[in-house]
């Protein structure tokens, strides 16, 4: 549908969702008879456009109803958001954006959301609960305390020491469900299955190594019950979801509703998961999503092809004042960039999936990346460039390495961030801190201007890849280029090769 418009927006409620303007799709379910099944930690944007969308879905075909959702968080800001759900009933707006039209969905899947608190006292007892069968997390692939150069599990992190010391007052999400858990134990209550949603390679593995690493530092018997009764399915997730600010805010009251909350997305969603639940699961396989035994290469493809790509053009964006993925794809220069890393060294280490070749989904996320009605900024996609370079970038780049095949686009990706974490754009315009690690990239960065391996000596990132003197030339000369030529004129270089 069209933009809506209304003199006086309604106010989200569950009380006047049958005054929502009728072109707005809207819960059909009775709201006040779901029980809660999953408490989901990290309640962001994303969430609620695809995770708690498929359950929505579900429950609108009258399935599910024991399986709504519990929203939670452990880091102070996420108050602000739990206290605007609260106050519209923990209804969500989802607006799907396309060139040819923008429609419009209240969704109500998610009923609750706990308190923020110290100790996470309200959390753990939430997820003590045995009708809580599933926990699921969206808390950022920097957010499982792994070490950035083994993927194993960074025991020093002074949160990670804390709930070691304190496990019944634990500050982290996982020192959380594993206090649950011990409660279930204890109680007989069985265990529930934790569900990553992050994009991450194996993130159910992951997920897995870091509750059972911390809970072994303080309870090695919990630990070894965790890891023998709990399930950790792998998935892939996949939907852009762009920050909410005033313009989707001002769309919404154009559309007819007053949220405080709503959410934009583009019109793609994918869901794979691996069928590993011990405490059972809602069916999302009848409303989309996919069960499957080849997780990994669904993730492989998304995490290498998108995720990867995002970071080819975001950092070039930001060094090019482009303020949206769309508005990179639209400079030819940063298109031509990226179209050529993704089709000379990404693609060639990306296996196909049922129904979807390497080089077909590549070109999928070129369209969906020049979709203009998705305002995904480049510094959303470019924040906590520590954790995705690592984990989109690097890993491709050894594998690259080790086939002997073409690796200059990806030394050239790696350049690009070192001159945007020097905190300048090309015109001159000041780029803000926007990663946990701002100062000391910055300074290795300004190192790099005029010694570019002063970057690559930053171990915690790039391991043993500083050695490796075809990846470590190919940088040094990509970033000399652009601090002696600039951005752009490197770029074309670049697609000249």
């Amino acid at each position: 549908m069209d933009e809506l418009s209304a003199t006086q927006p309604v106010p989200l409620r569950n009380a006047t969702l049958s005054d929502l303007p009728e072109a707005i799709l809207r819960p059909r379910y009775d709201r006040a008879r779901l029980t809660p099944g999953i408490v989901h930690i990290g309640l962001g944007n994303f969430h609620r456009a695809h995770q708690a969308w498929y359950l929505h879905r579900l429950m609108q075909e009258g399935h599910a109803q024991d399986w709504a959702i519990l929203g939670a968080g452990v880091r102070p800001q996420d108050g602000a958001t739990r206290e605007k759900l609260l106050a519209q009933d923990c209804l969500t707006t989802l607006i799907e954006l396309d060139p040819d039209g923008t429609a419009a969905e209240v969704t109500g899947a998610m009923i609750g959301f706990l308190p923020i608190e110290d100790g996470n006292g309200s959390l753990i007892a939430a997820m003590a609960d045995p009708r809580i069968r599933i926990v699921s997390l969206t808390v950022t692939e920097g957010g499982y305390f792994l070490d950035p150069v083994t993927g194993g599990f960074d025991a020093t992190h002074p949160d990670i020491r804390h709930d070691a010391e304190h496990p019944s007052a634990p500050r982290t999400a996982f020192g959380a469900m594993i206090a649950a858990l011990r409660r279930r134990r204890d109680e007989g209550h069985g265990p529930f299955t934790g569900q990553c949603c992050d994009n991450l390679q194996g993130n159910g593995a992951i997920l897995r190594q870091t509750v059972v690493s911390l809970a072994r530092l303080s309870d090695p018997d919990l630990a070894a019950w965790i890891d023998r009764h709990c399930s950790f399915p792998n998935s892939m997730v996949d939907c852009i979801v762009p920050a909410t600010g005033p313009g989707e805010i001002a769309l919404v009251r154009r559309l007819g509703i007053d949220d405080a909350a709503p959410v934009t997305h583009e019109n793609f969603r994918q869901w794979v998961i691996e069928d590993d639940f011990c405490a059972g699961r809602p069916d999302w396989d009848r409303v989309g999503a996919t069960f499957s035994d080849r997780v990994h290469d669904y993730e492989r493809m998304k995490i290498r092809i998108l995720n990867g790509g995002h970071q080819v053009l975001a950092n070039a964006g930001e060094l090019l004042s482009c303020g949206t993925i769309a508005d990179c794809m639209a400079d030819p220069d940063i298109r031509a960039f990226f179209h050529k890393v993704q089709q000379d060294e990404i693609v060639p280490y990306v296996a196909p999936v049922p129904g979807m070749t390497p080089g077909a989904y590549a070109e999928l996320i070129e369209r969906r990346f020049s979709n203009p009605s998705i305002h995904d900024t480049a510094r959303r996609v470019a924040f906590d460039g520590s954790s995705r370079h690592t984990g989109f970038i690097l890993p491709i780049l050894r594998d690259a390495l080790a086939a002997g095949g073409q690796v200059e686009g990806l030394a050239l990706t790696e350049a690009l961030w070192s001159r945007m974490c020097a905190g300048l754009r090309e015109d001159g315009t000041t780029i803000a801190p926007n990663d946990p690690s701002w100062e000391s990239l910055q300074a290795a960065a300004r190192k790099a201007r005029t010694r570019p391996r002063a970057w690559l000596e930053q171990g915690h990132i790039y391991g043993d890849l500083a050695q490796d003197t075809r990846f470590a030339e190919a940088f040094e000369g990509c970033l000399s280029h652009i601090w002696a030529s600039g951005t752009r004129a490197t770029l074309r270089a670049f697609a000249k090769r």
